[in-house]
């Protein structure tokens, strides 16, 4: 730097950060834009343009990674960008294989997809094995699992579904593990070729960033990996350092809240299972649950801190039990350490194919007493 410069140009660039000691917590980098070496050239290893690779997230996706024992993680900037990266990456009049009961969004942009490229997909009860086997066709590449499903908690056999690809040539298996989590499920150790998180959820939470990521352990077939980075760094699907530095910020505590989350599940499930005015409770820890034995099988240390009611009355009733919660937020999304409840029908509008009297639970940290006390007096 010049020893003399005027104000203007001290107050842009004239005075570097100081930094004498080496912080705790890692810093935000928020530039967009990297200098080059003194010879104009690219430093090798460095980074270039935040869109292409920025130091937040890049410590974020080696620990998204890591979670899930995967060689690979990248981050997005939500579960749907995520999700679009996985079907954009696909052969034009590709065929798509999902469960019946999904997230709403992910069937959404399947269809959205599909006027455009071609893809076509069946939705289809992936309990039922035989039902999956006898819906794969020659142009099938790609076996979308969402276990525990959202937002009925469906479970799927994953090890039944691996050995049905394995039959097939050319059929990937992909996890949205998002209601899971690796605490609880670890779908590439199982197997599969890639998962899904939607890390807005339980890797953020405290509700208060969006974000989505694909892990991976082996690039089975390259040209469609390399089309997933290439959405995610060409189409710009990608997440502000800023949020990258949230993320990174709350993995810290992310083994400490599931346990709580699981607990406070069951137990809340297990008192509305025997509440007069709830005629169904769909929770995979439940001995009652049909998909109780798979997942005693493929799940660890619980069954997750999500479940979903069926609320004697009609839609109108529905809704105002949950007006009448007070620790329990109405609000839609999960996975934050605070207690929500979600009238699905209402969010997902005129398409919605989900019972009117259906509400979904996520279970926050609190106490486990004060939530159960919320619900028997929001029942009435």
């Amino acid at each position: 730097m010049p020893e003399k410069l005027n104000l203007e140009t001290l107050l842009v660039s004239g005075i570097s950060p100081e930094v004498h000691s080496e912080p705790v917590v890692s810093p935000i980098i928020l530039s967009t834009t990297f200098e080059r070496g003194s010879d104009g050239n690219f430093v090798p290893g460095g980074d270039i343009y935040s869109r292409s690779s920025n130091p937040n997230r890049r410590q974020l996706e080696k620990k998204l990674a890591l979670l899930e024992n995967g060689l690979k993680a990248l981050a997005f900037s939500s579960g749907q960008a995520a999700t679009y990266a996985v079907f954009q990456a696909l052969p034009a009049g590709s065929h798509v294989i999902i469960p019946d009961d999904i997230y709403y969004g992910t069937r959404s942009a399947l269809k959205l997809l599909g006027n455009n490229t071609g893809i076509t997909l069946s939705e289809i009860n992936m309990a039922d094995i035989e039902e999956v086997d006898s819906s794969i066709l020659p142009e099938t590449r790609l076996i979308w699992v969402e276990t525990p499903s959202n937002p009925k908690l469906k479970i799927t056999d994953i090890d039944a579904i691996l050995k049905l690809s394995k039959k097939h040539k050319n059929i990937l298996v992909a996890c949205d593990n998002t209601w899971a989590t690796p605490y609880f499920s670890k779908p590439l150790d199982l197997g599969c070729d890639l998962v899904m998180h939607s890390t807005t959820k339980y890797f953020g939470g405290h509700s208060d960033v969006v974000g989505g990521a694909l892990m991976w352990k082996e690039e089975k077939d390259e040209t469609f990996f390399a089309k997933i980075k290439e959405y995610q760094i060409t189409g710009g699907a990608v997440p502000s350092p800023f949020d990258c530095w949230l993320l990174n910020r709350s993995l810290a505590t992310f083994h400490l809240r599931m346990p709580r989350h699981a607990e406070n599940a069951m137990g809340l499930a297990g008192y509305l299972e025997s509440h007069p005015k709830i005629l169904q409770v769909f929770y995979p820890g439940l001995k009652s649950n049909e998909g109780h034995k798979i997942a005693q099988k493929q799940m660890v240390n619980g069954f997750g801190g999500m479940l979903s009611v069926l609320i004697e009355g009609d839609e109108e009733n529905c809704k105002a039990v949950a007006a009448r919660l007070k620790v329990f937020k109405n609000a839609t999304s999960l996975g934050g350490v605070e207690s929500l409840v979600d009238h699905r029908r209402t969010y997902e509008g005129k398409d919605s194919t989900l019972p009117a009297n259906l509400l979904r639970v996520s279970v926050g940290i609190e106490n486990l007493q004060d939530l159960i006390a919320d619900f028997k007096q929001a029942l009435g």
